[in-house]
């Protein structure tokens, strides 16, 4: 019997950052593993803030990326209700990392998973665009 692979793909996200100052790093593309096994996805970030936030979220097929966990600085922040058993993350603020560690690996964890900053501010000011192109792409439509 051939052992089942889970391969997960990694992506950064920031959320409402300042300038090129706050970010996160997700170094490596892919990471596979058998499954039952444990993989721990890197999250490395910057930021001009003391109190900020990461969070996790796993995107399958088409569907919405999914929340996972968040973690506060100085806090255990928390995890979403069907991921605690199995998911978790420990923020380091020395070494400004939140690396997400997922054990007893089922195929259902074939994902992307999304590391996310979010420095705390105080008011958003920017007025937020979505661009939505037509069915046959030739209208570009301003939604905000």
């Amino acid at each position: 019997m051939t052992p089942l692979f889970i391969s997960v793909l990694l992506a950064a996200m920031c959320l409402e950052c300042r300038a090129q100052k706050d970010n996160v790093l997700q170094a490596k593309g892919e990471e596979t593993a058998a499954a039952g096994g444990t993989v721990t996805l890197g999250c490395l970030y910057n930021t001009s803030s003391s109190n900020h936030y990461l969070y996790w979220y796993k995107q399958d097929g088409n569907n919405s990326p999914k929340f996972i966990l968040s973690r506060v600085s100085g806090d255990d922040g928390n995890t979403a209700a069907e991921f605690k058993e199995r998911f978790s993350s420990t923020l380091d603020s020395s070494i400004r990392s939140a690396p997400l560690k997922i054990q007893k690996l089922q195929l259902s964890d074939s994902a992307v998973y999304y590391c996310a900053l979010q420095p705390t501010v105080t008011g958003n000011t920017k007025t937020l665009y979505k661009n939505l192109w037509s069915k046959d792409n030739r209208i570009l439509h301003n939604i905000h």
